[in-house]
């Protein structure tokens, strides 16, 4: 038994290469998170809404989302368009909503809908208000993440605002 000593730089490099490579592939994976971000604040950013300070984070499949928006609709439209992103499981909702100077009355929000196999906004419109034909209401609460209210796909998640006036 005994301490042995040894020349630290002088031997196989094979720990060296090992960290080496575990610093490259922390790096790749540092570049691939960021351009994950970049592409979602452009996302986001695109549909015009009234958010500010945006900040996201991911955390494998979780989006963390932070910022202050003009009105719970816009929250909600954040959410959606985020979560409606392939791969994100979840979003960490942390956005404030700045309250209107004339709010007077409480504001409900949205209920969320996910898009089933069958479905058209005209038949979602009727399962939540009784009436077909206010899917354009549907569809326009739900701009700018559709384009098109007849392209609306399953597992796709919609805000459902409460009874049109």
């Amino acid at each position: 038994m005994g301490l042995f000593s040894f020349f630290k730089r002088a031997g196989s490099k094979a720990l060296v290469n090992k960290e080496k490579e575990a610093e490259k592939s922390q790096m790749a994976a540092d570049m691939v998170k960021n351009a994950k971000i970049t592409t979602l604040k452009s996302i986001v950013d695109s549909m015009d809404l009234g958010i500010t300070g945006l900040e996201i984070d991911i955390d494998d499949d979780v989006i963390i989302v932070e910022g202050t928006a003009d009105s719970h609709a816009d929250r909600e439209k954040v959410i959606l368009t985020l979560g409606n992103v392939d791969g994100i499981a979840t979003v960490d909702d942390r956005i404030y909503v700045a309250p209107a100077e004339e709010e007077e009355e409480v504001v409900e929000e949205s209920q969320f809908y996910t898009v089933q196999r069958g479905d058209s906004l005209s038949k979602i419109a009727k399962n939540f208000y009784g009436d077909p034909m206010k899917y354009k209401q549907l569809f326009e609460a739900n701009k700018p993440m559709l384009k098109d209210p007849n392209l609306i796909y399953p597992g796709q998640n919609l805000r459902i605002p409460k009874e049109f006036a």
